[in-house]
């Protein structure tokens, strides 16, 4: 097995971050740094990342999460603020990591696990897996305006893909909109920044659904795990 799979395999992290972990020297194999991302490990070979010894687990860990506000979507935090895993804490010793983030604001669903293949999988650009959110903003927004979003707005100097709006309602007396918002992208503050665009504020973003997976049965702040069939459908 390629270095890379087999230490996302291992739960370290996903094969990209764990491609920057082979570059970097932190990977060894029998007692020697290897940086060669072609290599492939043997049943044999010892395996140690930062000088500890990695096994492949036997066992993945699938959680999904109702992440609330005031939580990083990382493992650490430079700054000290809350992570994600915090929320997990019967899972302290087990190498779960986040697939995809949610920024500090914004609450919602958040699959965690230590199967880095599957991260990496969902994670590629080439998916396009779907991403729904329920949003909430300040003032009117227009049918015409909707329809740029849907076509592609620009964002940070790139083009957005299609994307579909759906206004759910508007409060008369707070004065504020409510829409469904389904993505296929995992740009950077993607949704926040598309309303931004068109000078609308976002006062509350959650995230309800990754593709045919729902967010449901878990309040906020608190996590399940993934049921077999709830698995299968990610890994199709």
């Amino acid at each position: 097995m390629r270095i890379n799979k087999y230490l996302a395999s291992c739960g370290i992290s996903s094969r990209r971050k764990s491609e920057e972990l082979v570059v970097s020297g932190k990977v060894k194999i029998n007692g020697r740094i290897i940086k060669d991302l072609s290599y492939l490990v043997k049943k044999t070979d010892l395996v140690t990342v930062d000088n500890k010894k990695v096994f492949l687990n036997e066992k993945h860990v699938y959680l999904m999460l109702n992440k609330p506000k005031g939580f990083v979507s990382t493992t650490n935090d430079d700054l000290g603020r809350k992570t994600v895993l915090d929320l997990a804490p019967a899972f302290r010793d087990t190498r779960l990591f986040p697939i995809g983030r949610l920024d500090y604001e914004t609450e919602g669903l958040l699959l965690l696990t230590t199967d880095g293949d599957l991260a990496n999988k969902l994670m590629h650009p080439s998916h396009q897996i779907s991403k729904t959110y329920v949003a909430k903003i300040e003032g009117e927004i227009t049918e015409e305006e909707i329809k740029k979003l849907e076509s592609g707005i620009v964002i940070d100097g790139i083009k957005t893909k299609k994307s579909k709006i759906r206004l759910a309602g508007f409060d008369t007396e707070k004065k504020i909109s409510r829409l469904e918002v389904i993505i296929s992208e995992g740009r950077n503050r993607q949704v926040r920044k598309m309303f931004d665009a068109l000078n609308k504020e976002v006062i509350f973003l959650k995230r309800t659904a990754i593709g045919s997976l729902q967010l449901g049965g878990v309040t906020r702040g608190t996590y399940r795990e993934l049921n077999a069939k709830e698995i299968a459908s990610l890994k199709k």
